[in-house]
């Protein structure tokens, strides 16, 4: 059976989760973000949960939520509904920049960076994130055979004889 998608509104997520959970779906499997911001009709973010009751043995059932945030918007964090959320919510605020109100992972500590450096500056998994390494150098790759940066190009590949077999110019002939 295939998961059940429920889309709600951003002033809803963290009731929806709530309600989610209360019709038995206890276990947090994962939140994160797409990147949206170039739909025309709505850009914005969706924030995705994944939620699954495991309640039942040999019939799991998921549930996906789906809400679209505006850049710049918060959505209701929901670490008071599962304590799991925490490592999620730090780890998308991080990556895509969405803040998560209300954030509290037990550690009296606010949202905060994850997985980057310290001092690292941006959000890496924004469509609008410049890679530094394709602003020094250029993409390798091309689209057709032999496109592309002169360093990418395979060398010439030198004939080798079968093992056993000497080199032409060895010994008397």
């Amino acid at each position: 059976m295939a998961d059940e998608t429920r889309v709600v509104q951003a002033g809803e997520w963290r009731a929806a989760l709530l309600a989610a959970r209360d019709d038995g779906y206890r276990f947090f499997d994962w939140l994160s973000a797409v990147d949206r911001t170039d739909d025309d009709a709505a850009p914005g973010f969706d924030v995705t949960a994944h939620l699954l009751d495991v309640s039942t043995p040999g019939a799991l059932r998921g549930v996906l939520l789906v809400t679209r945030v505006a850049d710049g918007q918060p959505v209701e964090s929901v670490t008071g509904v599962y304590a799991g959320a925490a490592w999620h919510e730090r780890e998308t605020h991080e990556m895509f920049g969405i803040d998560f109100a209300g954030f509290d992972d037990g550690s009296g500590l606010a949202i905060r960076p994850l997985l980057l450096p310290d001092g690292f500056e941006g959000t890496p998994l924004r469509k609008s994130f410049q890679l530094a390494a394709r602003a020094s150098k250029p993409w390798p790759g091309g689209k057709e055979p032999g496109e592309g940066h002169e360093s990418a190009k395979s060398p010439g590949r030198r004939r080798v004889a079968a093992p056993g077999v000497p080199p032409a110019d060895w010994g008397p002939r």
